[in-house]
């Protein structure tokens, strides 16, 4: 029986497991999970985050596991939901709810993996408060070593390995006093008190971090319709400020057909087309495709920006610009009322959609991009992707608004040239941007998660020379020069590229490695798309080993697999 180890039990975690059940052949699968809670998720875990931290991600948008959110909430009793914070009547699959909530699913769904994936044959073994210290590649197999509750290193064989290991956070976020670089875990940033709180980002981070230190001083109420902020009489001195390069806040959840309507022009063939046409200009190509694109589906929208003078170098500036002239929470009402009438008329603001419907598709090009043309990407073309598709629920800007009518919040444009100075006696710090100079008695860092380079991988075997190595870029087509640019080398399934007669099964759909070349792939759905990617080599691999045909690979429905009709 081949062995397969899974470093992680979130949702890249999950998605795996799924895949690998779902293969006909009998495999030993152990799941090596940190936290005491197998399947919750950090970015979901109640120990990391408050019950006012809402997850960005609508429940018809996280691709079912063994259920659907919304048809797992629906099985809840009355009293199970009460306990969750919700009502049923307000349950929907647009709706947005807690990351405690996802949690809660995610460990739920997970369990019954396990279990389904044990009646259809399979050895799963969860190992929970269990890290994992190290991997190292032999001749024919993988070892990982770990340590459990038992604090006594072991090391075991595998036959493949998947890192779904997501972010590293910190243990200590409060590195000097009033000083965070994270505001996870929650229970930290809720013990700031009613001081100037500056919130460093603007995005659903930062207002994670904004309501929950004003939720710890006070308390969101509903007056005639419209959600307000009440202090304590204690915490007159809180003054939130979230600051940005921008100083922009993101914009409310906007209503499209799902699943996405196809592209007419930016097509994934069209887009490997370019792609191998070769990487010098290819950039330029795409942006060219990226115009026709947006140009059919909104001419309108096109002709506002005048898009037919664009470049890739200030498409952003053309995007941003009416936001850029208007007050951001003034921006922020209308805009959120524009997004409640379209919710509720079921209205499509065209160029959104295209631009969310395009950006995965481009994506396909970015890791081909020469080392130029991906300065240029990640420096101004990106920004406008990240944009649309990071919207955040309604609830959030409501909170804000709230906030700032309270006179409690405001938002700060720092511009490109800024200083945060960590005041380490005094405690928190002082930004300075141009001639403006504002001091912190709290600082929380909420700029979210960043990339990571081969150098940053927690297992220090695979650091060895001539294995996982940074990711290289072609410089030019002529001269076939490269350059390291970020994350680490990965082929078509994830298996870290090494140049030594080692075992390669070892599978990294770990986001931070990926970002520089997949800059997309945060969230639940690329969670889902990586994980596929690799169970369906790893039972590939497992189905050939034990001479079973291509055609005998799914599962049938109404076969004795448990998860035949749940899973096809």
């Amino acid at each position: 029986m081949q062995r397969v180890a899974i470093i992680g039990s979130g949702p890249t975690g999950i998605y795996t497991l799924k895949g690998l059940v779902e293969g006909r052949v009998p495999t030993a699968i152990t799941v090596f999970e940190e936290s005491p809670d197998p399947g919750k998720g950090t970015p979901y875990h109640p120990a990391m985050n408050d019950v006012v931290m809402l997850a960005n991600i609508a429940s018809i948008e996280i691709p079912r596991i063994v259920d659907t959110l919304h048809e797992w909430l629906g099985s809840l009793s009355d009293a199970r939901l009460d306990e969750l914070g919700l009502k049923r009547e307000e349950l929907g699959e647009r709706e947005f709810y807690p990351r405690v909530v996802l949690g809660e699913y995610f460990e739920s769904q997970f369990r019954s993996l396990v279990d389904l994936g044990r009646k259809a044959g399979h050895e799963i073994d969860v190992r929970g408060r269990t890290r994992v210290i190290d991997i190292s590649l032999r001749a024919d197999f993988i070892t990982v070593a770990s340590r459990g509750p038992q604090a006594e290193p072991s090391e075991e064989r595998f036959d493949h390995v998947v890192m779904a290991t997501g972010h590293d956070w910190p243990e200590e976020t409060e590195t000097s006093p009033g000083f965070f670089i994270s505001p996870w875990p929650a229970a930290a940033i809720k013990r700031v008190g009613a001081v100037r709180v500056g919130i460093l980002g603007t995005s659903l981070s930062g207002i994670d971090a904004a309501v929950t230190v004003a939720a710890a001083h006070g308390r969101f109420d509903e007056e005639d319709g419209v959600l307000v902020y009440r202090p304590r009489p204690d915490s007159g001195g809180l003054r939130i400020t979230m600051m940005s390069r921008k100083g922009l806040l993101p914009e409310a959840d906007f209503y499209c057909p799902i699943p996405y309507d196809p592209c007419r022009h930016c097509t994934r063939e069209a887009v490997d087309g370019l792609v191998d046409e070769g990487s010098d200009g290819l950039l330029d190509r795409l942006f060219e495709l990226f115009r026709k694109e947006l140009l059919d589906a909104d001419p309108q929208y096109a002709t506002e920006i005048d898009l037919a003078s664009a470049t890739v170098e200030d498409i952003a500036d053309r995007y941003f610009r009416n936001r850029y002239d208007a007050d951001p929470f003034d921006w922020a009402e209308r805009n959120l009322e524009e997004a409640k009438r379209n919710k509720a008329g079921k209205i499509t603001v065209k160029w959104r959609y295209a631009l969310l419907r395009m950006h995965e598709n481009l994506a396909r090009a970015v890791p081909h991009l020469n080392v130029a043309d991906l300065e240029r990407f990640h420096r101004h073309f990106k920004t406008i992707f990240v944009d649309d598709y990071a919207t955040v629920p309604h609830q959030s800007i409501e909170r804000l608004l709230a906030l700032h009518r309270a006179e409690v919040l405001d938002v700060w444009a720092l511009g490109a040239d800024y200083d945060v100075r960590r005041e380490t006696i005094a405690g928190g710090a002082t930004v300075a941007a141009g001639d403006d100079e504002r001091r912190f008695e709290a600082f929380i860092d909420a700029t979210g998660r960043n990339s990571a380079d081969a150098p940053d991988l927690p297992f220090p075997s695979l650091l060895k020379p001539g294995l996982v190595e940074e990711a290289k870029t072609e410089v030019s087509e002529e001269t076939g020069a490269t350059k390291a640019t970020g994350g680490i080398e990965v082929d078509e399934h994830f298996r870290p590229i090494v140049d030594r007669n080692v075992c390669t099964n070892l599978y990294c759909i770990s986001i931070p490695f990926l970002l520089h070349k997949l800059p997309f792939v945060q969230g639940i759905t690329s969670a889902r798309d990586m994980a596929e990617i690799a169970a369906a080599a790893i039972v590939s691999d497992v189905n050939e080993r034990n001479g079973v045909r291509a055609e005998e690979k799914a599962p049938e429905a109404g076969e004795n697999n448990p998860l035949a009709e749940v899973l096809t």
